[in-house]
């Protein structure tokens, strides 16, 4: 797709911060509103830089990630299609706290502040939407960090297997999934080092839980693998 044929008011009709305005309002925010194709490795932006908007991911995969002092990188989230974020920074006129790095070839929808406080100026209810958004964000959040906290490395390659990425192709209680990043960018997401990663994969196919063939994966048995993942 042509980034110059993109609708922008169509693609912001569907997403659930927008999707209440009339035509007019959707071809008011447009105009505040940038799109950009950005290929594999290309940054959104770095820790420090000044936040004057937030993004929606159209199609590809982002990577949020902070750096420690010691050079090391961690995965705080992975972002696809559908999804936005550093909406709530956006609002504290603080710059970045973390790094936006694209994972794939990916499409990506910028919406500049202004046009929000625009829109909530217009209309106070708009900010309620904005509010209920940057919760559901949050509370995602605080589901993952409990995860982390609480259940074991096994348990959290578990739930990401079953739920973190449902997307593939499923036949009875068989289910076909591929990686959509490295494995390396999935076990930093889940606070584990790549070879416990690939260990406990590797552990759960001689178990006959699942099937690896390099990063597509076939669940050969839900239920069996949810029940393996508590006990």
């Amino acid at each position: 797709m042509d980034v110059s044929d993109f609708n922008i008011p169509r693609f912001l009709a569907v997403l659930p911060l927008f999707n209440d305005l009339s035509a007019a309002e959707l071809e008011r925010v447009a105009q505040g509103c940038q799109v950009q194709r950005l290929g594999r490795g290309d940054t959104i932006f770095r820790y420090g830089q000044p936040c004057e908007e937030f993004h929606v991911v159209v199609s590809g995969q982002i990577k949020l990630f902070a750096i420690s002092p010691a050079g090391q990188e961690k995965v705080i989230e992975l972002v696809g299609p559908g999804h936005s974020f550093a909406e709530a920074l956006m609002f504290t006129s603080k710059p970045y706290i973390l790094n936006a790095q694209a994972l794939t070839s990916t499409l990506l929808l910028t919406v500049s502040k202004q046009s929000m406080l625009d829109e909530i100026e217009r209309d106070p209810r708009f900010s309620l939407r904005m509010l209920a958004g940057i919760s559901r964000r949050l509370h995602g959040l605080v589901h993952d960090i409990e995860s982390g906290a609480l259940h074991s490395g096994m348990q959290r390659v578990i739930g990401y297997l079953l739920g973190d990425h449902p997307s593939g192709d499923s036949v009875g209680d068989t289910h076909t999934m591929t990686l959509p990043v490295s494995k390396a960018t999935i076990a930093s997401r889940l606070s584990l080092t790549p070879e416990y990663f690939s260990k406990v994969l590797h552990d759960l196919e001689e178990e006959k839980l699942i099937k690896i063939d390099k990063r597509e994966i076939r669940i050969i048995d839900f239920p069996r693998l949810s029940r393996y993942g508590v006990r």
